[in-house]
């Protein structure tokens, strides 16, 4: 019985630090999604080995994508005239990260973290990106973008031109929508694996001895390599990784170990490579894990040497941030994550009791990836 109130009480102090910034972080995606329209990215990846990569490392970065989402969107990009270098890039850095993820590194992780977080998957983006335009020697064709209103669908954006597109809708319509599309699908996408990543970490932090994860994950080759080989096939989204990252550094990994799990767990899974070998090719598929798997342990590496070079411990940044919200707000921020999170729980619960539609690893029921697909299909 102990052992149980030990994980639960672990469970709740994470909740109570990353509530508050999960929340921030979710409006900022849903804003995203209605006023920085994906049509954005797709106009800028034609020509080019190096400037389209680096656009759609740099653009992929900030939407709500997880590694299920992010396929149809790839898939997409790919059909309409991306290269691979380009459709590569985007497939990495997008799941990655995003703002709800970057929020909640900063409330667990620390600042260090939260800019080593973005920017190794942006490096490692353009990095496999470019490798794979070098390889391929791939001519980008003509990029015809999806102008389609992502609000309520109103026009396809081919017969309407989007300055004219612009007056359909309110300022109060699209934030409205945003709204709705962040306290809603976007993190009914994500609340069970965040809960799950949650009480993963509760378990770490109330089960697993210090000295045991100290003497083997403390740190070195070894140790971005163990993190390596768990983060490849494991599918866990970047934001449900960043508690169980938090978890393993309290307990004695380095944050360079952690930071090749936040950054291999996201970007890879078994179920995602199928999809990607048929969009890459085996080559490129290959190119596509070697690059992510030297870049992240590099970067590990890296951050090892940063926190050896100013004498910080392991743990010194993870909490840091609960300092900047007040008790209050954190109560607040923690029951209203519950409760938008009931639904999706519920609505998970039911579906594994029906034996309904198949789900994916992310959460997301196999319909409506397909039918992601199909609408983006249908705007090419």
């Amino acid at each position: 019985m102990n052992i149980i109130i030990r994980i639960l009480s672990e469970i709740w102090h994470v909740l109570m630090d990353s509530s508050v910034y999960i929340l921030f972080g979710i409006l900022v995606a849903g804003l995203l999604r209605m006023f920085l329209n994906p049509a954005v990215v797709v106009q800028h990846l034609g020509r080019g080995t190096f400037v389209s990569v680096f656009k759609s490392a740099l653009f992929g970065m900030p939407f709500p994508l997880c590694s299920c989402g992010v396929l149809p969107a790839a898939v997409s990009l790919k059909r309409q005239g991306a290269n691979k270098g380009a459709t590569t890039a985007f497939l990495i850095a997008t799941p990655e990260s995003g703002v709800d993820s970057i929020a909640v590194s900063y409330a667990l992780l620390g600042p260090i973290m939260t800019v080593a977080r973005p920017l190794a998957a942006l490096v490692t983006a353009s990095v496999a990106g470019i490798a794979q335009n070098l390889v391929s020697r791939e001519e980008g064709k003509a990029v015809v973008p999806d102008l389609s209103c992502p609000i309520d669908g109103c026009c396809d954006g081919l017969d309407c031109p989007p300055e004219e597109h612009r007056h359909h809708h309110s300022f109060g319509e699209k934030l409205s929508a945003g709204l709705r599309f962040a306290f809603g699908e976007l993190w009914s996408d994500i609340a069970v694996a965040f809960l799950v990543g949650l009480i993963l970490a509760g378990i770490i932090s109330a089960v697993i001895p210090d000295e045991l994860m100290s003497r083997y994950l403390g740190g070195g080759l070894v140790a971005m390599l163990v993190m390596l080989a768990v983060g490849v096939p494991t599918y866990i989204c970047a934001t449900a990784s960043t508690p169980i990252a938090a978890a393993l550094v309290l307990k004695g990994v380095s944050p360079g170990a952690a930071l090749v799990f936040l950054l291999a767990g996201p970007a890879t899974n078994m179920a995602s490579l199928a999809v990607i070998l048929g969009l890459l090719g085996k080559g490129g598929t290959v190119l596509y894990l070697g690059c992510l798997a030297l870049c992240s342990v590099l970067f590990g590496l890296a951050l090892d040497g940063i926190y050896a070079l100013f004498h910080l411990p392991p743990g010194a940044m993870v909490g840091q941030a609960e300092k900047l919200v007040p008790h209050w707000g954190q109560w607040i921020g923690t029951l209203l994550l519950l409760g938008l999170s009931i639904k999706p729980v519920y609505q998970r619960l039911l579906s594994l009791i029906r034996r309904g539609p198949q789900e994916m690893p992310c959460g997301c029921t196999e319909e409506s990836c397909k039918n992601q697909l199909s609408h983006r299909r249908r705007h090419e």
